[in-house]
């Protein structure tokens, strides 16, 4: 059984610093939802005012539809699994697994058969006479899920548990946690700065920055129709073509960059005169001549072969390079270093958005 948790206005302080400001969003029952960030975003505060480990400093938070005021962090229907799984050491896998029934009293057979059930529904079947120690990295992560699971929570939080572990097994262990809560079907809170993680495995995600949301949607929208400059620039890579807009449709905009005229949609109506950054994708630039409205020139800083793409880096304004990715077989002849290139892209993948701040290099 799972359950919904609402934000009704929450904002946390700490002193004078204000670590979340108003959040309100509504996270569906049986949701896989992400908060995603840079550090010091507010994303663990918000978890942690969940869990109930801190007070909202105004605002509530209602879990099930129960407002949870007053209700401290072990009365609540969630579990936590911590940055550093926290496992203990010296007890065996299927003790930690049912260490919190124990707590409970729960009596030492139906504590052993929950633990078994556990480790089946986490492909560790049988090894629950194990010590921590003899497993790998991603094993302790899935033993670290069925501790939690083990008290049945509505809701489970987690706060960037693969941080620790490296490239290849983080990305294993993706697939496995959006598995694992497909199948036992509560609602995930997951806290991440890793836009990978976040994208892979979410039904929605929460893009912060200095503790206001700045956008809420499932990961494609987060990525092709960000709402403001700092999620463009945060998820995923971006190239922003700053200027004023100099014409404007109700669909469309042309921003005046420092190279030239550059066209792209224009979802916010900004109108003739606005300051704007128009974004677009590096995969989306194309080598070659394409219309006017939508093509510049400029010189190649570096070239850069990476397996299955190239990416060229081409001199932008500011001392900033504007990226191109290139597939494999792209099918155009790469340009060397110093060379000038011809750039294009489709005007439907361009992207004007108001001026503002965006993520930090």
């Amino acid at each position: 059984m799972s359950a919904g948790v609402e934000l009704d206005h929450v904002t946390v302080k700490f002193g004078n610093f204000t670590a979340v400001n108003d959040a309100t969003l509504d996270i569906r029952s049986g949701e896989f939802f992400s908060f995603l960030g840079p550090s010091g975003c507010g994303k663990t505060t918000i978890l942690r005012t969940v869990s109930g480990f801190l007070d909202p400093t105004a605002g509530s938070v209602r879990i099930g539809g129960q407002d949870m005021q007053g209700i401290g962090a072990n009365k609540r229907p969630t579990a936590l699994i911590f940055q550093n799984l926290a496992l203990f050491p010296l007890m065996t896998v299927a003790e930690n697994i049912a260490y919190g029934l124990r707590v409970r009293g729960v009596d030492k057979m139906a504590r052993r058969k929950k633990a078994d059930e556990l480790l089946d529904l986490i492909a560790l079947k049988g090894q629950g006479d194990k010590l921590v120690s003899e497993l790998s990295g991603g094993q302790k992560q899935r033993v670290a899920i069925a501790r939690a699971l083990a008290v049945e929570p509505k809701v489970l939080l987690l706060d960037e548990p693969l941080s620790a572990l490296d490239l290849k097994l983080r990305q294993h262990m993706r697939n496995e946690l959006r598995a694992i809560q497909q199948r036992v079907g509560i609602t995930f809170i997951y806290i991440t700065h890793d836009q990978g993680e976040a994208l892979t495995m979410s039904d929605r995600i929460a893009v912060m920055s200095d503790g206001v949301i700045e956008q809420v949607a499932d990961g494609k929208m987060v990525y092709d129709k960000p709402q403001t400059p700092f999620v463009a620039s945060f998820v995923g890579e971006n190239n922003p073509f700053p200027g004023t807009v100099s014409k404007a449709t109700a669909t469309g905009a042309v921003v005046d960059t420092a190279f030239g005229p550059l066209a792209g949609l224009n979802p916010n109506g900004l109108k003739v005169g606005d300051k704007a950054i128009l974004f677009v994708r590096p995969e989306t630039l194309k080598l070659g001549k394409g219309a006017a409205a939508t093509s510049f020139t400029t010189e190649v800083e570096s070239v850069a072969f990476e397996g299955n793409m190239t990416h060229v880096f081409l001199k932008g304004a500011a001392k900033k390079n504007i990226t191109v990715t290139v597939g494999r077989h792209g099918g155009v002849k790469m340009p060397a270093q110093g060379d000038r290139a011809n750039v294009h892209y489709d005007e439907a993948y361009g992207l004007v958005l108001p001026e503002g701040k965006m993520a930090r290099e």
